[in-house]
């Protein structure tokens, strides 16, 4: 089940647990971007749209998933990188929606407009650094896939 027996000692641990850090302060900025409207909406006794849900819930799962892949024995699951891949499809449909709504709006002193246009760069951002993390660990997979234990000599898969 696990792979890459000296991961939590070396150079690939701070990287992974970098390229985490960073993507869990992004998907908190997102869900307090898109949150704001949610909390309009909440406020207004209006309901919540569905798409700013989708965008809230998306952060929660990059940030929690950032958070849980910072601890050394969860990050050495062997398909780990497929979570990751699902991350960056989400984001994919996450800039979709709001790219394709927002991109070509003017905000003209609106400033609600203009802190949208902002979460779609965000959004683009998180999108990237989620297929940056997810290919590299399906990089370190492929090339640890055979390791064997130090202790053990018994392979690590």
């Amino acid at each position: 089940m696990a792979f890459g027996a000296g991961l939590t000692s070396s150079k690939s641990y701070l990287y992974f647990s970098t390229l985490h850090f960073l993507a869990f302060v992004l998907a908190v900025t997102v869900c307090g971007l898109y949150g704001v409207e949610l909390d309009r909406a909440r406020k207004a006794d209006k309901y919540a749209d569905s798409k700013w849900v989708f965008a809230v819930v998306v952060g929660g799962l990059s940030a929690l998933s950032s958070i849980l892949f910072c601890i050394p024995f969860i990050l050495r699951f062997a398909f780990k990188w497929v979570w990751d891949f699902v991350l960056f499809i989400l984001w994919v449909a996450v800039f979709g929606v709001f790219a394709n709504m927002y991109i070509h709006e003017h905000p003209e002193g609106n400033n609600d407009i203009r802190r949208m246009k902002h979460a779609v760069w965000v959004d683009l951002v998180n999108m990237l650094l989620w297929l940056v993390i997810a290919v590299s660990a399906l990089a370190y997979w492929f090339k640890h896939r055979h390791t064997r234990s130090q202790f053990t000599s018994r392979a690590i898969v």
